[in-house]
């Protein structure tokens, strides 16, 4: 049965990144799945207990550990990238917002699984510092353009370090339910 629940560990892992590149919480799902396989086996497969662990405890703080990190990473990065093309608070918040609608918009307007998700992303991102650059008056078109690209970039790059972080959450998890 422990080769069972290592199988859907290694699934749900890579079913994690998969979400992920959605600008889903994959990361999360693939701990918590880890995190139900650790109790289901600590309880020995049923309810009463005594069972083996299936993970090192410091295996599952690591992947928290990195969950943490992607996601700073993630929060921060379109962010970043406005303010590097010389944008204000303004357009941070903007990134950010339009990053989030405009993640959800792309997954239906453009119907390619992760494809749709991230561009979706990316312009939303940037068009929301683009917009809230220019509607702060003190910046003209071409340079809320310029901010809005950069956290365009910023977001893209954001959500491909981000499916990095989850790829190797899911090697861990996935090598450790075997060991």
């Amino acid at each position: 049965m422990t080769i069972a629940v290592a199988i859907t560990i290694v699934f749900t892992s890579l079913l994690g990144v998969a979400l992920t590149l959605l600008t889903l919480p994959g990361i999360w799902f693939a701990i918590l799945c880890a995190g139900l396989a650790q109790w289901w086996s600590m309880s020995g497969g049923r309810w009463g207990g005594g069972g083996e662990q299936m993970f090192a405890w410091w295996v599952l703080g690591t992947c928290v550990g990195l969950g943490v990190c992607a996601e700073l990473i993630e929060l921060f990065a379109s962010a970043a990238g406005a303010a590097k093309a010389g944008g204000t608070r303004r357009g941070a918040i903007g990134s950010v917002i339009g990053g989030l609608f405009g993640a959800l918009a792309g997954t239906f307007l453009i119907p390619i699984p992760v494809v749709g998700t991230l561009v979706g992303a990316a312009a939303g991102a940037g068009l929301g510092a683009l917009l809230l650059e220019r509607a702060g008056g003190q910046k003209t078109w071409k340079q809320s353009t310029v901010v809005g690209a950069g956290a365009a970039a910023g977001r893209l790059v954001a959500t491909i370090i981000k499916a990095g972080f989850a790829g190797a959450i899911a090697l861990i998890l996935s090598l450790d339910a075997f060991l």
